[in-house]
């Protein structure tokens, strides 16, 4: 029988597969707004195990690719389950921020963030507080999410956010290993 460091190298290798200590249904990535960084979201958090969920509430902006990437689009926050997912709202810009984050912060999913350089104010806060979103609720909005690497366009952004993803769900801080750990 093989040992957990026999198991994680053939895991590692690709000739067993990661049952992993986490149910499959908790393994789901929202990603809201159809856009660049979503779309390489959707494709590598497939590939990294998650069942990838696209919300975008304006039908004309998802694409054939956004579609390759996820499991499930949903166009109204309502039909999306958020029991224990990771939400990654992509674009801090959109004029219905406020609407469309709501419902999903009022879930109470397992993480919710939102991209957006630490150097500026989020506008989610006020778009979430004229939509009468409790304070404390507001709060566990992250921002800015991902590993901080310099990421500067939408692949290197959707790597930074997974790889952030991947280390809170494993309990991890994130970063470079210790030398010699």
């Amino acid at each position: 029988m093989a040992d957990a460091t026999d198991r994680a190298c053939e895991v590692a290798h690709g000739t067993a597969a990661d049952t992993g200590d986490m149910p499959e249904a908790a393994r789901r990535l929202v990603a809201v707004y159809a856009g660049a960084v979503a779309s390489y979201l959707l494709h590598w958090g497939r590939e990294v195990g998650f069942q990838t969920v696209l919300l975008e509430p304006d039908r004309a902006l998802v694409t054939r690719g956004h579609r390759a990437g996820a499991d499930a689009v949903h166009h109204d926050p309502s039909q999306v389950s958020l029991h224990d997912a990771d939400v990654v709202v992509t674009d801090h810009h959109r004029g219905d921020l406020g609407a469309v984050m709501a419902p999903l912060v009022r879930a109470r999913p397992r993480w919710i963030g939102i991209l957006g350089s630490p150097r500026h104010d989020g506008p989610h806060h006020a778009a979430l507080a004229a939509e009468g979103v409790d304070e404390a609720l507001i709060a566990t909005v992250r921002r800015p999410i991902g590993l901080d690497i310099g990421s500067k366009t939408p692949a290197e952004i959707a790597l930074s956010t997974l790889a952030g993803l991947l280390a809170d769900r494993n309990g991890r801080a994130g970063g470079v290993h210790p030398a010699g750990a």
